[in-house]
C-alpha cells in the first residue's frame, strides 16, 4: 500500500470516527424525543428488538472467526448484563431526569472508570498523573450535578446525573469484559448478542405494572426508536469498526471525548437545550481531568 493511500485511509477513519461519535451522541436526543409519547422500557425493548432483527438479516457474518473457549459463556453473560441490561435502564431513567447535554458531558467519565477497574481488575499500574486527573474529572460531575436545578426538560437532574454515572458503571465492566473477548469473538458478534440479550431482557419488563403499553403510535417518537435500533447501533458500529482497520485502537478511544461536545451542540440544536456558565465551566473541568489522566 502506497503512502498516499495510507493517508488517503487515514482520512476517511478520522471521518469515521467523528461520524460514529455524532450518532452516539445523537442517541440522547433520540431518547428524550422517544420518551415523549412512549414509556422508557417499550423504547429500549423496541431499540433491541429493532437491532436484533438487523443482526438477523446480515446473520451469515455471525459465526465467522468464533473461537470459543470453555467457560467464556459466562463473561459473554456478564457482559450482557452490563450493557444492555443494566446500563440501558440506568440510562433510559436518567435521560427521563436531566437534559440531553448534561447526560452526554458525564460519558466524558467513561475512560476514567475503565483506568480505575483496570486498576483494580486487571492490576495494571496507574500513574500518579492518570490518579489526578480521575479525581479533577470526579470533581467536575460533582459540581455539573450541584449546578443543575429542575426544568422541563430535566425535573430532577441530580438524580438523573448520578443515574447516568451508575451507567457509566456499567459500561466500565462492559467494557474491561470486552478486553477478554475481543481476542476470539468479533465486536460484530458480541454487538449482536448484546441487542438478542436485550430482548430477552426487556421483553418481561413490558408486562410490569408500572409500564404503559402504547395503544396508537407516534409518528415522531416512533421513528426516534427505530433510528435508535437501526442507526446507531449499526450504524456507528460500523463506522468504528472501519475505523479501527486503519487507526490504533489506542487513537480510536481517544474521539470518545467528542461525544460530550456533540451532545451538548445537539441538545441546544434540536431540544433547546442550554448551559448556564457554571455548567460550561464544570463541563470543561471534567474534559481537563479526562485529558491529563489519559495523557
Amino acid at each position: 500500500m502506497t503512502p498516499v493511500s495510507d493517508a488517503k485511509n487515514a482520512s476517511m477513519a478520522s471521518l469515521a470516527l467523528i461520524l460514529a461519535m455524532v450518532l452516539w451522541a445523537s442517541s440522547f436526543i433520540g431518547l428524550k424525543i422517544a420518551f415523549r409519547s412512549y414509556d422508557p422500557q417499550v423504547v429500549i425493548f423496541g431499540r433491541m428488538l429493532i437491532a436484533s432483527l438487523c443482526f438477523l438479516a446480515v446473520g451469515r457474518r455471525l459465526t465467522h472467526a468464533l473461537h470459543y473457549r470453555r467457560g467464556d459463556y459466562k463473561l459473554i453473560l456478564f457482559m450482557a448484563f452490563c450493557e444492555p441490561c443494566l446500563y440501558f435502564i440506568f440510562e433510559a431513567k436518567a435521560v427521563e431526569n436531566t437534559t440531553a447535554s448534561q447526560a452526554g458531558v458525564i460519558t466524558a467519565i467513561l475512560p476514567i472508570l475503565v483506568m480505575i477497574g483496570a486498576a483494580l481488575i486487571l492490576k495494571e499500574t496507574i500513574s500518579r498523573k492518570s490518579w489526578f486527573g480521575a479525581l479533577i474529572a470526579l470533581a467536575g460531575v460533582c459540581w455539573l450535578t450541584l449546578e443543575s436545578s429542575p426544568s422541563a426538560n430535566a425535573p430532577n437532574p441530580v438524580l438523573g446525573n448520578f443515574l447516568e454515572f451508575l451507567a457509566m458503571v456499567c459500561a466500565t465492566g462492559y467494557t474491561i469484559s470486552l478486553k477478554y473477548l475481543t481476542a476470539r469473538y468479533s465486536p460484530f458478534f458480541l454487538t449482536a448478542v448484546q441487542a438478542f440479550t436485550g430482548c430477552i431482557f426487556y421483553f418481561p419488563l413490558l408486562f410490569l405494572p408500572s409500564t404503559t403499553i402504547p395503544h396508537q403510535f407516534h409518528l415522531v417518537p416512533g421513528l426516534a426508536i427505530i433510528y435508535l435500533g437501526a442507526v446507531i447501533t449499526l450504524g456507528a458500529y460500523g463506522l468504528y469498526n472501519f475505523s479501527l482497520k486503519h487507526v490504533p485502537a489506542n487513537k480510536a478511544a481517544a474521539y470518545v471525548n467528542l461525544i460530550p461536545i456533540f451532545s451538548v451542540l445537539l441538545g441546544w440544536l434540536i431540544l433547546g437545550e442550554s448551559f448556564t456558565m457554571e455548567q460550561m465551566l464544570a463541563g470543561t473541568l471534567i474534559m481537563a481531568g479526562v485529558i491529563i489522566s489519559q495523557k
